[in-house]
C-alpha cells in the first residue's frame, strides 16, 4: 500500500527537493488534482493538534479508573500499571468474549488476546472462523481513533487481574463501564482541563501549520475548520498552535475563512442542524467569514464557501467520523492523518533487507512447491504403471523411478520446511518491530488489515501530519500507483 523505498529525487526548478522524503511524503489511494481544490477543511484533534499519545493514555487510564472504582470496582485497581504499548488503532473488541482482535481486509482474524494471553490459532477459528463474523452489530466495538486506546488498555488489564479472582466478570458490562467512564472524563473536564493547564506537556505545537494555511489561501482557496471539540476549547487549543506564527495573521482566526465547533461528526454530513453564533447565540442556515460557530451542517457550509462536491478537501484523522462519512454522504476529496506512519516508515527504511528476504523467500517456496507438485504427480503415474505392471522386464525401471521421486519429494519437503521456519521466524521478527503484540497497523499478515483496507477505500491521500501537505505545491496533481489484478502481474505461476 505505501512504497517500500524512496522514489529517486531530482531537484525541481525552484531548487527544492522532489519527492520529499518519506516521512514528509503524502501517499495517493486515488488521483487527485490540488488545482481543482477550492476549499480545503481540517479537523483540530489529532489532524492539527498532534497529541503526545503516550501522555494523553496516561491522563484518560487514570480518569477513566478512578471512576470505574467510583462505581464500584475493587480498589486495586488504582495502583495497576496499566500497558499503554498494549493497543493500536484498527483493532476490533469482542465484549462477549472479552476478546481483542485484529482482522485483515477479509474479516479473518489473524491475532487475538484475551487479557494479554494470545489466542492460539485453534482457539481463534472455533471463536470466529466457523460463523460469518458481523463487526457492525452490538456485539463488537471497533478502535477507530487513537482516542480509543487507553479504553482497550485498561479492558485488557482489568480482564487479566480480575479474571483469574472471579468466575462472574460480565466482559460486556466491563467494557461499557469503561466506555462511559472514558466519555464522562471527556465530559467533565477530568482531561481536558488537565490538557489545557499544560498544553506543551500534551500537544506538540508544529511550526509549519501557519505556513501552511498561509499557502493554501495564496493560493486562492478557502480554508475551514470543521471539528467536533467545544468553542473554548477550540480556541485555546488553536491559540497555541497559531498565535505569534506569522505576524501577517494576529489572530488564529485569521487563517481560517469558517470556524464550525462542537460540530457533531458524523451527523454533520447527514443532519440539517443550524449554524448558531458563539457570541450572539442566533441562529442561521450557513456560517458567516469570520465568526465562530456550534454545530451546523454539510449543506449550509458547502453555501456559504461557494464550492461543493469535489471541490472540497477535507483533512482529518477519525477513518469513521470524519473520512468514511465525508466519502459516503458527500463527493468531498478526503486526506487522512495516520500518525502512525512515522513509525511505520521507520521500520521499513531500517528492516528494508529483512522485506527484500521475505519477498525472496516467498518466491523461494513457491518454486519449491511447484517442484515438489510435479514429482508427486509423477509419483503417482509411475505408481499406477507399477500397479499394472506386476512383473516383467520393464518393473526395476519403474521401481528406480519410484524411489528417485520420492527421494526427490522428501528432499522437497525438507527445503520447504526450513523456508517456512525461517519465513515464520522472519515474519515475527519484523512483527515485533512494527508493535509487540499486533505488528503493522495496515498489514494483518501478508494481507492488508482491516484498517489498511478502509484507508485504501475512503482516504483519497493520507499522510503522518496536515504540514506534509506544504511539501507539493498547491497545483499537485497527485497519482495513484496503477492498481494491478492478479492476473495482470506476468505469467508467472502463482503471482
Amino acid at each position: 500500500m505505501q512504497e517500500r523505498f524512496p522514489a529517486p529525487e531530482f531537484d525541481s526548478p525552484t531548487g527544492s527537493v522532489f519527492p520529499p522524503p518519506a516521512g514528509r511524503r503524502v501517499y495517493c489511494n486515488r488521483n487527485l488534482r490540488l488545482d481543482q481544490v477550492k476549499a480545503v477543511g481540517f479537523d483540530m484533534d489529532y489532524t492539527l493538534a498532534v497529541y503526545r499519545q503516550a501522555e494523553m493514555d496516561r491522563l484518560s487510564i487514570e480518569a477513566t479508573v478512578s471512576k470505574l472504582v467510583d462505581r464500584g470496582y475493587p480498589e486495586e485497581l488504582l495502583a495497576m500499571k496499566y500497558r499503554t504499548d498494549f493497543p493500536i488503532r484498527g483493532l476490533l473488541i469482542d465484549r462477549k468474549l472479552g476478546n481483542v482482535l485484529k482482522m485483515d481486509r477479509y474479516r479473518y482474524v489473524k491475532t487475538a488476546y484475551h487479557g494479554f494471553r494470545k489466542l492460539g490459532r485453534e482457539e481463534r477459528r472455533r471463536a470466529y472462523h466457523t460463523r460469518r463474523l458481523r463487526p457492525g452489530t452490538g456485539r463488537y466495538h471497533w478502535v477507530d481513533t487513537l482516542y480509543s486506546l487507553s479504553e482497550v488498555a485498561v479492558y485488557a488489564a482489568v480482564i487479566e487481574h480480575l479474571e483469574p479472582r472471579t468466575d462472574t466478570l460480565d466482559h460486556d458490562q466491563l467494557f461499557a463501564d469503561i466506555r462511559e467512564c472514558a466519555d464522562l472524563s471527556h465530559q467533565d473536564g477530568s482531561i481536558l482541563d488537565a490538557v489545557l493547564d499544560d498544553l506543551p506537556r500534551y500537544v506538540d505545537r508544529d511550526p509549519d501549520l501557519g505556513l501552511l494555511f498561509h499557502k493554501l489561501r495564496s493560493a486562492g482557496k478557502r480554508v475551514f475548520l470543521l471539528t467536533n471539540s467545544g468553542p473554548e476549547y477550540t480556541d485555546a487549543v488553536m491559540s497555541y498552535l497559531l498565535n505569534d506564527a506569522l505576524d501577517e495573521y494576529p489572530s488564529w482566526k485569521n487563517y481560517l475563512d469558517y470556524i464550525c465547533t462542537f460540530s457533531k461528526k458524523p451527523s454533520f454530513f447527514t443532519d440539517k442542524a443550524p449554524f448558531v453564533d458563539l457570541e450572539t447565540q442566533e441562529e442561521s442556515r450557513e456560517p458567516v467569514r469570520g465568526r465562530v460557530y456550534t454545530g451546523g451542517n454539510i449543506a449550509g457550509l458547502q453555501r456559504a464557501l461557494g464550492f461543493a462536491g469535489d471541490e472540497v478537501l477535507y483533512v482529518g484523522d477519525h477513518i469513521y467520523g470524519d473520512v468514511l462519512r465525508a466519502k459516503k454522504e458527500s463527493t468531498w476529496r478526503t486526506a487522512m492523518i495516520i500518525q502512525e506512519m512515522d513509525d511505520e516508515l521507520r521500520v521499513l527504511r531500517e528492516h528494508a533487507l529483512s522485506f527484500e528476504r521475505s519477498d525472496a523467500l516467498d518466491q523461494m517456496r513457491d518454486a519449491v512447491q511447484d517442484e515438489l507438485r510435479e514429482h508427486q504427480a509423477r509419483l503417482k503415474k509411475v505408481e499406477r504403471t507399477l500397479n499394472g505392471h506386476e512383473s516383467g522386464p520393464q518393473r526395476a525401471t519403474w521401481e528406480a523411478k519410484r524411489v528417485r521421486h520420492r527421494r526427490s519429494i522428501d528432499r522437497l519437503r525438507a527445503q520447504l520446511k526450513d523456508l517456512d521456519a525461517e519465513r515464520s521466524s522472519l515474519h515475527d521478527v519484523l512483527d515485533e518491530a512494527f508493535h509487540p503484540f499486533w505488528g503493522s497497523v495496515f498489514k494483518a499478515g501478508n494481507e492488508v488489515s482491516s484498517f489498511g483496507s478502509q484507508v485504501e477505500q475512503y482516504a483519497g491521500l493520507y499522510t503522518s501530519r496536515a504540514t506534509n501537505l506544504m511539501q507539493y505545491s498547491p497545483m499537485h496533481y497527485f497519482q495513484s500507483p496503477r492498481h494491478r489484478m492478479p492476473h495482470e502481474n506476468g505469467n508467472v505461476p502463482g503471482a
